[in-house]
Protein backbone atom coordinates (compact mmCIF):
# COMPACT_ATOMS: atom_id res chain seq x y z
CA UNK A 1 0.00 0.00 0.00
CA UNK A 2 2.39 2.42 0.85
CA UNK A 3 4.79 1.76 -2.10
CA UNK A 4 1.73 3.09 -4.29
CA UNK A 5 1.38 6.22 -2.79
CA UNK A 6 3.19 8.88 -5.17
CA UNK A 7 4.65 12.48 -3.15
CA UNK A 8 5.86 14.78 -5.61
CA UNK A 9 8.90 16.73 -4.84
CA UNK A 10 8.05 20.58 -5.29
CA UNK A 11 10.99 21.95 -7.12
CA UNK A 12 11.25 25.25 -8.81
CA UNK A 13 9.51 27.09 -5.77
CA UNK A 14 11.64 29.10 -3.43
CA UNK A 15 11.02 31.14 0.20
CA UNK A 16 13.97 34.10 -0.30
CA UNK A 17 14.78 37.04 1.99
CA UNK A 18 14.58 40.20 0.64
CA UNK A 19 15.83 43.61 2.02
CA UNK A 20 13.95 46.44 1.20
CA UNK A 21 13.01 50.01 2.14
CA UNK A 22 9.91 50.49 4.18
CA UNK A 23 8.66 53.92 4.06
CA UNK A 24 6.62 53.84 7.04
CA UNK A 25 9.40 53.15 9.50
CA UNK A 26 11.78 54.71 7.10
CA UNK A 27 14.49 52.07 7.43
CA UNK A 28 15.80 48.97 5.82
CA UNK A 29 13.46 45.30 6.75
CA UNK A 30 14.23 41.62 5.84
CA UNK A 31 10.60 40.48 3.64
CA UNK A 32 10.14 36.70 3.35
CA UNK A 33 8.77 35.73 -0.13
CA UNK A 34 7.38 32.90 -2.00
CA UNK A 35 9.40 32.44 -5.29
CA UNK A 36 7.27 30.61 -7.94
CA UNK A 37 10.06 29.79 -10.77
CA UNK A 38 7.84 27.29 -12.60
CA UNK A 39 5.74 27.84 -16.13
CA UNK A 40 2.40 27.12 -14.34
CA UNK A 41 0.76 28.32 -11.92
CA UNK A 42 0.86 27.40 -8.34
CA UNK A 43 -2.51 27.48 -6.53
CA UNK A 44 -4.01 27.56 -3.20
CA UNK A 45 -0.35 28.65 -1.37
CA UNK A 46 0.07 28.14 2.16
CA UNK A 47 2.81 29.02 4.49
CA UNK A 48 3.11 28.24 7.76
CA UNK A 49 6.07 29.90 9.88
CA UNK A 50 7.77 29.61 13.27
CA UNK A 51 11.52 29.82 14.27
CA UNK A 52 13.04 29.23 17.31
CA UNK A 53 16.31 29.26 18.91
CA UNK A 54 17.43 27.02 21.80
CA UNK A 55 15.92 29.03 24.52
CA UNK A 56 12.79 30.82 22.82
CA UNK A 57 10.45 30.19 19.78
CA UNK A 58 8.31 32.41 18.00
CA UNK A 59 4.94 31.56 17.24
CA UNK A 60 3.32 29.61 14.64
CA UNK A 61 1.96 31.92 12.14
CA UNK A 62 -0.40 30.60 8.99
CA UNK A 63 -0.38 32.66 5.74
CA UNK A 64 -2.79 31.57 3.05
CA UNK A 65 -1.48 33.57 -0.24
CA UNK A 66 -3.76 32.25 -2.86
CA UNK A 67 -2.51 31.86 -6.18
CA UNK A 68 0.96 32.99 -7.58
CA UNK A 69 1.25 33.34 -11.52
CA UNK A 70 4.47 31.71 -12.77
CA UNK A 71 7.70 33.38 -12.54
CA UNK A 72 6.37 36.08 -10.10
CA UNK A 73 6.50 36.06 -6.07
CA UNK A 74 4.48 36.90 -3.42
CA UNK A 75 5.53 38.31 0.14
CA UNK A 76 5.00 36.57 2.81
CA UNK A 77 5.67 38.65 5.65
CA UNK A 78 8.37 41.04 7.46
CA UNK A 79 11.15 38.95 9.59
CA UNK A 80 11.75 40.63 12.61
CA UNK A 81 15.50 41.68 13.44
CA UNK A 82 14.75 39.79 16.78
CA UNK A 83 14.84 36.45 15.43
CA UNK A 84 17.33 36.35 12.10
CA UNK A 85 19.34 34.63 15.08
CA UNK A 86 16.75 31.82 15.42
CA UNK A 87 16.55 28.66 12.96
CA UNK A 88 13.37 30.43 10.94
CA UNK A 89 11.30 27.39 8.98
CA UNK A 90 8.20 27.76 6.40
CA UNK A 91 6.68 25.02 4.95
CA UNK A 92 5.36 25.86 1.76
CA UNK A 93 2.47 23.59 0.92
CA UNK A 94 0.01 24.55 -2.65
CA UNK A 95 -1.35 22.62 -6.35
CA UNK A 96 -0.34 22.30 -9.35
CA UNK A 97 -0.53 19.77 -11.62
CA UNK A 98 -3.29 18.76 -10.62
CA UNK A 99 -1.13 17.19 -7.18
CA UNK A 100 -0.32 18.61 -4.13
CA UNK A 101 2.92 19.69 -3.08
CA UNK A 102 4.88 20.68 -0.24
CA UNK A 103 8.19 21.23 0.95
CA UNK A 104 10.01 22.84 4.02
CA UNK A 105 12.67 25.54 3.46
CA UNK A 106 15.08 26.81 6.78
CA UNK A 107 17.00 29.34 7.13
CA UNK A 108 19.75 28.66 9.85
CA UNK A 109 20.55 31.24 12.42
CA UNK A 110 22.04 34.66 11.44
CA UNK A 111 22.26 33.14 7.62
CA UNK A 112 19.96 36.58 6.69
CA UNK A 113 22.66 38.74 6.57
CA UNK A 114 24.17 40.97 4.11
CA UNK A 115 27.54 39.07 3.13
CA UNK A 116 25.16 36.00 2.66
CA UNK A 117 23.40 37.41 -0.37
CA UNK A 118 22.88 36.01 -4.07
CA UNK A 119 21.05 36.92 -6.76
CA UNK A 120 17.27 35.52 -6.92
CA UNK A 121 15.27 34.13 -9.73
CA UNK A 122 12.31 36.19 -11.00
CA UNK A 123 12.58 39.11 -8.37
CA UNK A 124 15.63 40.41 -10.54
CA UNK A 125 17.20 41.23 -6.56
CA UNK A 126 19.81 40.26 -4.56
CA UNK A 127 18.81 38.13 -1.37
CA UNK A 128 19.39 35.19 0.66
CA UNK A 129 17.39 31.90 -0.41
CA UNK A 130 16.72 29.19 2.00
CA UNK A 131 17.62 26.27 2.03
Amino acid sequence: MRKDIEIPKAENVHIAAIKEWDKNFTGQDWNIYVVNDREDEISMVLVLSRGNSESKKTSTLRHNLGNIPPKTAAKVELISPEVLGFTNEYLVTFFAENKLFERRFVFAPNSISEENRIEIPVLETEGILAK
